[in-house]
């Protein structure tokens, strides 16, 4: 994992800071900037007391609601007395005055992060056991029972799509630079569109990617699952539907997909089996709507990254790249109405 170095860090107050706060902390060495991540900023802490990770709120103006590393550090620390594969969390602190922002400590996980869904670094006869780790992930993630986890309060009740494309229409809003004639398509179809309601309220992650997994050096068994700004109470599809959208995004975006690839020559699963083997491990009948699902994944991607792009545009973004990646979000857009477009017509209907 390659590290960039953090200018903006006070290391001797928050060496102090840490010293008090975490036992066993001592002597801050340095703060060193992961590349990646386009939210919030995450740092890789060395001392002598060994290696940890920071996780803070950007500087700058903030959306309401956006940027909650205290609800990230709650739902990980409820999630280690659980099978679900994340860091320790070990301090949060809302002092803004120790670094200008909130922030959160939790465990160093070593591993491998693949930032390509087709998993070039795998020989091909063993990515199919990778992509069965990262489903069974998932589906042990939305079988906890949030109540004895202490998470029945981290959510609302209600129809979870609904408010969904109620939220992320206001952050986009919040963030708008520009007309996109398909984001106003999808902001009036998608409520129109949305199903009645079902009773089920599982814990979803709300980022499901395969970057955001931190899988064993050696084999396919993940350590820990990251970054869980955007976790809630709500449909457990929804992660189903973005790790499967991420998957159709063309192979030369920010954010790699496989758009274009042959999935079986590569040795991956095809996306109605990935959807098959989650049914079958939780024990659930078919997924219906399925296209719906894909289309309000697709939106809520075009969102979160036009905020990014507003971010950037002020100066305020957390990676290098923000730029590149703002560009994505008219491409989102079109391919959430085509995916409803091919609802229609489709020969995946789940």
């Amino acid at each position: 994992m390659t590290t960039t170095d953090a200018t903006d860090i006070d290391l001797g107050a928050l060496g102090l800071y840490l010293e008090r706060s975490i036992e066993g902390f001592s002597g801050l060495v340095t703060a060193q900037k992961f590349p990646g991540g386009q939210s919030n900023p995450t740092f890789l802490l060395r001392a002598a007391s060994g290696e940890y990770v920071l996780r803070r709120q950007p500087s700058g103006p903030l959306l309401k609601s956006a940027h909650a590393v205290d609800r990230e550090f709650r739902v990980i620390d409820a999630l280690s007395k659980t099978d679900v594969p994340v860091a320790r969390a070990y301090h949060l602190c809302e002092d803004r005055d120790v670094i200008g922002t909130m922030f959160y400590v939790m465990s160093f996980e070593q591993g491998r992060i693949f930032w390509n869904p087709a998993l070039p670094e795998i020989p091909r006869d063993e990515r199919r056991g990778y992509y069965d780790a990262i489903v069974r992930a998932m589906a042990t993630l939305h079988d906890v029972d949030v109540s004895a986890a202490g998470l029945s309060d981290y959510g609302r009740s209600g129809n979870y799509f609904e408010r969904q494309i109620s939220l992320w229409t206001r952050q986009y809003r919040a963030a708008e630079t520009e007309h996109i004639d398909a984001m106003e398509t999808l902001i009036k179809w998608l409520p129109i569109r949305c199903p009645a309601p079902v009773d089920e309220r599982s814990l979803v992650h709300g980022d499901f990617r395969i970057d955001n997994l931190i899988f064993d050096p050696h084999e396919s068994r993940i350590k820990a699952l990251l970054d869980w700004e955007l976790s809630t109470l709500g449909h457990p599809v929804a992660d189903l539907a973005y790790f499967c959208m991420c998957l159709r995004l063309p192979a030369d975006a920010p954010i790699t997909g496989l758009q274009g690839q042959n999935r079986r020559a590569l040795g991956v699963p095809e996306e109605q089996e990935i959807v098959d083997r989650y049914c079958d491990l939780r024990g659930i009948p078919a997924i219906h709507g399925w296209h719906f699902y894909l289309a309000v994944s697709f939106f809520r991607l075009a969102a979160i990254i036009q905020g990014v792009k507003k971010r950037a545009l002020g100066g305020n973004a957390s990676h290098a790249n923000a730029r590149k990646v703002s560009e994505m979000v008219e491409p989102l857009a079109r391919m959430a109405v085509a995916v409803l477009e091919e609802q229609s017509c489709a020969g995946f209907q789940r």
